[in-house]
């Protein structure tokens, strides 16, 4: 990992550092295995190798079929192929109403947006201030028409975890497929599809370790889907493309990685993220966590700094040299306040002074206190800025 000793990585949740094998695996992969995966020869029967060791080690981490595995390029195009793919299969039959929690990733929100404006019609369901999706509210939403829902497993910004498999089971009352963005989860927690009892499940390799520019749609078995890229016969006709044999390598190596370590790492982290926690609560007045505390993914803590804005304090804390974040990195540069505490009813004091913290693989006791140690004297001199700023 090439990330300075004096600096403190807390943003596993925009990206995570590449684990030392899959960096190793992608090397071989990019040096050695260069053939084209479809080709009958050596070379690219020996790509083909490679990808089929990464398609069963992501099967494994999901328990899941090798002929369900589909590699995309990451979890954008993993959540547009289920929206889309499956929504235009199904519009023969005349479904044409799509739901999504309103705190999705932007690669669902804008999805439903872009096929809303073909003729679907669209539902958000509203979340309270825990940020989990209540079953009553998809069971009052959903219909006869209703072709998929898109309800995410653990939300990016403040890492609730959601009820899929009580919302699964209301959308397949109805008819409707059940997709789930597991971005956020694969990898920190355990993700098994039966369990779970989705259609669709998006991931990605670059949140727990593995390399940008690898995703995967799990499609269960006998789904119909409608090819969102289209070209050869790649994946089973599914996605068009010549794959990214590295990245998938690498891709591979973090799923076998996870798979292995999730019972020791994510009580580890864990344990990090609740010492950081409950540190900045004693350390600085005038904080508080969003969300649900109980129901989390081991790694993400989202906490608002009373009397101070957000922006200014990520920036303060990054010439400290430590990196967090206000958010989504895919909505980074906006000045909008997060959609997510939007959607749960913060007030605009709490959306605009919030921060993510989100650990991993790499991080340490010894980073939690020093951010632990640094952020009353940040917070203090941010607030006495703000009250000389205030005219009398």
């Amino acid at each position: 990992m090439n990330v300075s000793p004096m600096r403190v990585y807390f943003d596993y949740n925009a990206t995570s550092p590449l684990a030392e094998d899959v960096t190793d695996a992608v090397v071989r992969a990019t040096r050695d295995v260069f053939g084209n995966a479809s080709s009958v020869h050596h070379f690219g029967q020996q790509a083909k190798a490679t990808m089929d060791a990464a398609r069963s080690a992501v099967a494994t981490l999901l328990n899941a079929d090798l002929s369900e595995i589909v590699f995309t390029s990451g979890g954008t195009e993993s959540d547009n192929f289920a929206i889309r793919g499956a929504a235009e299969a199904l519009e023969p039959t005349g479904r044409r109403h799509l739901i999504a929690s309103a705190i999705e990733h932007e690669a669902v929100l804008n999805t439903l947006k872009a096929l809303a404006r073909r003729g679907w019609r669209t539902t958000l369901l509203s979340v309270d201030q825990s940020g989990i999706v209540s079953p009553g509210r998809l069971r009052d939403a959903i219909g006869a028409d209703t072709a998929v829902v898109s309800v995410m497993q653990a939300n990016n910004e403040i890492g609730t975890i959601q009820p899929i498999a009580a919302l699964a089971a209301i959308a397949h009352e109805h008819g409707a497929l059940m997709h789930t963005d597991a971005v956020q989860s694969a990898g920190k927690i355990p993700v098994d599809v039966r369990v779970l009892g989705v259609d669709l499940l998006s991931m990605s390799a670059h949140k727990f370790n593995g390399p940008k520019g690898a995703g995967v749609l799990w499609i269960k078995r006998g789904t119909r889907m409608q090819p969102v890229l289209t070209g050869g016969k790649h994946e089973r006709n599914r996605r068009a493309g010549t794959e990214n044999v590295p990245a998938i390598a690498g891709l591979g190596v973090a799923a076998r990685l996870a798979a292995g370590k999730l019972s020791v790492e994510a009580p580890r982290v864990a344990a990090l993220r609740d010492r950081l926690e409950a540190g900045i609560l004693r350390a600085v007045p005038g904080t508080a966590v969003n969300g649900a505390p109980e129901s989390r993914v081991p790694n993400t803590t989202n906490i608002s700094f009373e009397r101070v804005e957000a922006e200014s304090l990520l920036i303060a804390l990054d010439l400290e040299g430590v990196a967090v974040s206000t958010g989504s990195a895919c909505s980074s540069g906006t000045l909008e306040p997060s959609h997510v505490l939007r959607a749960m009813g913060l007030p605009a004091h709490r959306t605009q002074s919030s921060l993510r913290f989100s650990l991993g693989m790499f991080s340490t006791e010894e980073e939690v206190d020093r951010v632990i140690e640094m952020l009353p004297r940040l917070v203090g001199k941010l607030r006495g800025l703000t009250r000389k700023t205030v005219p009398a």
